[in-house]
């Protein structure tokens, strides 16, 4: 029997992530890859709590730039991570797995409103949660909604899920051949080189609670079962470098 490292992760799913080859809206095959390795996690006895990000439907701050008030973009951008949550619980569904969506801006026709205890409950009970709607505040990302939530459900690690990047690189790797992928770094390393992997707002909330990330390439199926499992994939990310 494979033991799990882990007993409650918070999986932090890009919108890029789900857009799949096409690289905008919703890919029904990459999203049912992504279902079926959350399976594959469940079904280990892990308590798995999923947040979506929206951004191969809109991005707040690329509508900001086009001209509209930078909390209306966020909002919207809140409404395309719903999108994505919802998508992502039908395709939990259709595999036999339970789920909740929870949102942080209520519409109670569609989800449950985000309330901690209820979470927990979810998790405990063998549900897959998925937090949509960010925050519930224009100005916070979806990563800082991770390492909020994750605090809050007192999650064990934060596995970033990333589209064809296999980890932390000093440049971007699709762009640049010399990029070095790094096999362990701090928050403290990921602030001060401006890495790009997580907001200010994020990392720090991750280093103040003390809860290790872990980013690595979705596409590569399998990869969530083995970081669970403990096995060295990615980039880990915690308070200091054992």
């Amino acid at each position: 029997m494979e033991q799990p490292v882990y007993k409650r992760i918070v999986l932090k799913v890009s919108g890029e992530s789900l857009a799949g080859p096409t690289g905008y809206g919703i890919d029904a095959e990459t999203v049912q890859s992504i279902a079926e390795q959350v399976k594959e996690v469940f079904e280990l006895g892990v308590q798995v709590a999923v947040v979506c990000g929206g951004g191969n439907i809109w991005r707040g701050i690329n509508g900001s730039a086009m001209g509209i008030d930078r909390a209306t973009a966020d909002y919207m951008g809140m409404l395309a991570t719903v999108m994505n949550s919802l998508a992502l619980q039908d395709a939990l569904e259709q595999i036999g797995v339970p789920t909740r969506v929870q949102t942080s801006i209520a519409m109670q026709q569609i989800a449950e409103p985000y309330i901690r205890r209820r979470a927990i409950r979810h998790l405990e009970k063998g549900r897959v949660v998925i937090f949509a709607a960010g925050t519930g505040n224009p100005f916070f990302s979806t990563d800082t909604t991770a390492a909020l939530r994750a605090a809050e459900i007192e999650a064990e690690v934060i596995l970033m899920a990333k589209n064809r990047v296999d980890g932390v690189y000093s440049a971007d790797p699709r762009k640049d051949a010399n990029a070095e992928k790094y096999e362990q770094l701090t928050y403290m390393e990921l602030l001060s080189k401006n890495l790009g992997v997580m907001d200010a707002t994020a990392s720090s909330l991750c280093m103040d609670n003390n809860i290790p990330l872990i980013v690595f390439d979705i596409t590569e199926k399998g990869n969530i079962k083995r970081a669970v499992l403990g096995e060295k994939i990615g980039t880990i990310v915690k308070g200091s470098v054992s």
